[in-house]
């Protein structure tokens, strides 16, 4: 399917791996021009060499800038000051007690995942609605619905991202610009396989039965009974992204295998 996108120009926010990276690799073979975000110039070239040997015509730049901070938002802006798609993908995560988690944990997540995406769609969205298109993104997850336990603080970022695609979307009533959220469920990204990986050697099974343990003990309400693959998020997001998506605003769009199990 043709998703409209070659002239367009896309940031992906921490896209030099994982999900990040597949939206990249799909925009870019759709003939968007991507822009590539990492902390460090190395993971950005390594992302945009692994890329061009897929897509040898792939359209990309690559920016190292730190969206967790102000400063490397910024360096960001000053160097794209208009992009016509944004996904806010930047996050981090990570499992601990929630008696744990200090001030200086939560701020930093917070940061990282909330406020990246602020300040990156403070700065677009008026540009977008100026020129009375756009499409920006929130990659957030099916813990914004399903808290876990493990990883409270992760949880209230990807619910506070749902509340600000929401709100954002409000402020563009009549305008073709769109604003929506995509929530992944357990995906087998980069970190999650050295997790499983981790796992394998630690208890001395397979990978395959890992991810049967996984999926029976702590997401047993999954349909599809599997990790997805970042490609299959992607593919939602390109399609979101796209010319072809008018019609889709204010949504919470969900690829993350029926984890969750409510209706709406």
């Amino acid at each position: 399917m043709d998703l409209k996108l070659s002239g367009k120009v896309a940031l992906v926010s921490g896209s030099t791996g994982g999900i990040g990276l597949a939206i990249v690799s799909v925009l870019a073979e759709e003939g968007a021009t991507v822009i590539i975000n990492g902390r460090t110039q190395e993971r950005v070239n390594n992302a945009i060499d692994q890329i061009q040997q897929s897509i040898p015509n792939a359209k990309l730049q690559g920016i190292a800038a730190d969206l967790g901070t102000p400063a490397g938002v910024e360096l960001l802006l000053q160097k794209v000051p208009e992009v016509n798609i944004l996904v806010n993908n930047l996050g981090i995560y990570g499992s601990k007690a929630f008696a744990d988690i200090s001030d200086e944990e939560w701020m930093n997540i917070l940061e990282v995942n909330v406020m990246s995406g602020v300040r990156l769609s403070r700065h677009y969205l008026p540009l977008m609605l100026k020129q009375d298109w756009g499409r920006i993104i929130f990659i957030s997850s099916e813990s914004g619905l399903n808290i876990p336990a493990e990883m409270i603080h992760y949880g209230v970022t990807k619910t506070a991202q749902l509340a600000l695609s929401r709100g954002l979307a409000e402020t563009t009533v009549g305008s073709h610009v769109t604003v929506n959220t995509v929530l992944p469920g357990p995906t087998r990204s980069e970190g999650v396989e050295d997790f499983i990986q981790g796992l394998s050697k630690d208890q001395n099974i397979s990978i395959e039965q890992v991810e049967k343990e996984f999926f029976t003990k702590t997401r047993p309400s999954s349909l599809i009974q599997r990790f997805a693959s970042t490609s299959e998020v992607a593919a939602l997001v390109a399609f979101v992204a796209s010319p072809l998506a008018s019609a889709i605003n204010g949504a919470a769009l969900r690829v993350e295998g029926g984890v969750v199990r409510s209706i709406v």
